[in-house]
């Protein structure tokens, strides 16, 4: 039992409370990372480091501190168990070197027919845009066309050849023909209507006691 509780004491000792403070700065140039991360590898718990490159974050002394920097390589600081209440330090970053993939520079110059597709490629026109804007409907006459007219010029004192064609030619004489006879039929029937009409009338000639 005297053990356990040396050993629960120990490890509380231990894990005491420490505030690691300083500056993060490039290896070559001893020059200041401005925002490198300060991040604590147990909990993820972190933060960013000022222009100059200075940093102070409160942590427990059996934690490892990660230092990261975008193009430098990341560094680790295990803090060990120390018994002090507040460390000091100077964090140094390499590069990181990044390789490229093989670049090849060929001399070799285009053949004649390469050259000339391509340019006919770039003098080739554009196609043409195909407008999507719809016309409107033609519009429709107000009153009904009659598609029974004749073809024939309208006879016209201003137009003295047409009326030579309506009075001597045999389409002419037709087509007078044809309204007489219509005209004949319409007064027949006017007529009609008319006697039919005074069917409901009584002729009173005169006077009637």
């Amino acid at each position: 039992m005297s053990a356990l509780l040396l050993g629960l004491l120990g490890r509380a000792t231990q894990a005491q409370t420490i505030r690691v403070s300083g500056s993060v700065s490039a290896a070559a140039t001893r020059q200041p990372v401005p925002g490198a991360t300060v991040q604590v590898q147990r909990t993820r718990r972190g933060l960013p480091a000022s222009a100059t490159g200075e940093f102070s974050i409160e942590t427990l002394s059996t934690d490892t501190l990660l230092f990261r920097a975008i193009g430098f390589k990341s560094q680790r600081l295990p803090l060990g168990g120390t018994g002090l209440s507040a460390l000091i330090v100077q964090i140094r970053l390499v590069r990181d070197s990044v390789q490229l993939g093989e670049v090849r520079v060929s001399g070799d110059r285009p053949d004649r027919a390469a050259i000339n597709r391509a340019l006919r490629n770039l003098r080739r026109p554009a196609p043409p845009v195909v407008s999507q804007v719809k016309r409107p409907p033609k519009p429709k006459p107000l009153c009904a066309v009659d598609s029974s007219a004749p073809k024939a010029p309208v006879p016209t004192l201003m137009s003295p050849v047409s009326l030579l064609y309506e009075q001597f030619s045999r389409a002419g004489r037709e087509r007078r023909k044809m309204e007489e006879i219509l005209a004949a039929d319409r007064a027949e029937k006017a007529r009609q209507a008319q006697a039919k009409y005074n069917q409901a009338f009584k002729d009173n000639k005169g006077y009637e006691p």
